[in-house]
């Protein structure tokens, strides 16, 4: 049996690569080229600590110094000894560049289709059924070669990943841009589009608490793969609350893909604010964090997921740290919109 392993840097770069069930990680890193920190090889120096984030492992000997009681408790690895049982992603804290095979890949998809679901956002959907296999884990983004011009620009996938290596990405529509100017004018179904992936640090990691998502504006796209994670898989034993911040009631999009969630993840609940008072809106208005309830989230241990404007996020980190919500880990990724 042969699992999917991922491996995710702090430089926010991640590679795939096949362990054979029971197999030392280390063992199937090397034979892949991935040449990541080592020394010992014993499990006493813990050069090649790590942390797993999904899947299920087993370690023979760990020395205390290495690792202590509460490491392990969060999951910490050292891969010299970590026999992996199953698909799984560790996170690593160092770059990318100290391991020689961690390279992004090199992508090419073809326009199939542009859906507009809004008046100011539009999914970009590409086919990359004639390339190979893109494997990236949700909420990670690719930098995408604008067709015409010069430029890229980054992009969460708002999709899984999946064997018909089909993807989705959420574009605001400004009223001027260089993608934005590309998918109004020039887009056609058949145009090639070049990309970079995956990247990003920005993903779902093993579900083992209450999820708390807080998307703002196209920031939702990193949870649409998410929630098409969760919802592939049919039950993650926690609940699910997604928070989803716009300034006007036309920013809204994708309501329809959000509630069919709540049929296929337990436990699923979505809260959607509007801040421009003037708009005519019957649900919640003003920020997202008006409408937390910090009390409820201090009851047990949580993971918030939180993605949007750096304004956006900012206010979230500090109300978070505000309300001492220590019982809490918070994994968020800021995105700055480009003005051209």
């Amino acid at each position: 049996m042969t699992h999917k392993v991922a491996f995710s840097f702090a430089d926010g770069k991640t590679l795939f690569f096949p362990v054979q069930d029971n197999e030392i990680l280390l063992d199937a890193a090397l034979r892949n080229g991935l040449n990541i920190p080592l020394d010992c090889r014993e499990g006493v120096c813990g050069t090649c600590a790590g942390r797993c984030e999904s899947g299920l492992y087993e370690m023979d000997y760990v020395d205390e110094e290495a690792l202590s009681p509460q490491d392990l408790a969060q999951r910490r690895i050292l891969s010299c000894q970590t026999r992996v049982k199953s698909d799984a992603s560790f996170y690593f804290d160092f770059d990318a560049s100290r391991c020689s095979a961690a390279q992004a890949v090199q992508w090419r998809g073809v326009v199939s289709h542009v859906e507009q679901v809004s008046p100011t956002t539009a999914i970009l959907h590409l086919d990359g059924s004639d390339s190979q296999q893109l494997d990236f884990l949700p909420g990670q983004y690719a930098r995408l070669h604008v067709p015409g011009t010069d430029a890229r620009r980054s992009y969460s996938f708002a999709n899984r990943p999946g064997a018909d290596n089909k993807l989705q990405f959420l574009i605001r529509l400004l009223p001027q841009g260089v993608m934005s100017d590309y998918i109004r004018k020039r887009c056609r179904v058949g145009d090639v589009i070049h990309l970079e992936a995956p990247l990003g640090a920005f993903y779902l990691r093993h579900v083992e608490r209450p999820l708390v998502l807080v998307a703002g504006g196209t920031g939702l796209s990193a949870f649409l793969g998410m929630l098409d994670e969760l919802a592939e898989r049919g039950a993650c034993g926690q609940p699910v609350q997604l928070y989803y911040g716009v300034r006007q009631v036309a920013d809204l999009c994708e309501l329809s893909r959000i509630q069919a969630y709540a049929e296929r993840i337990p436990g699923f609940s979505f809260t959607p604010v509007i801040s421009d008072e003037a708009q005519s809106w019957q649900g919640k208005r003003g920020y997202v964090i008006e409408h937390m309830d910090a009390e409820a989230l201090r009851a047990r241990a949580f993971d918030m997921y939180l993605c949007g404007p750096p304004p956006m996020v900012d206010s979230v980190k500090h109300w978070f740290e505000e309300n001492g919500l220590d019982n809490g880990h918070l994994y968020y990724e800021k995105f700055t919109q480009s003005n051209s």
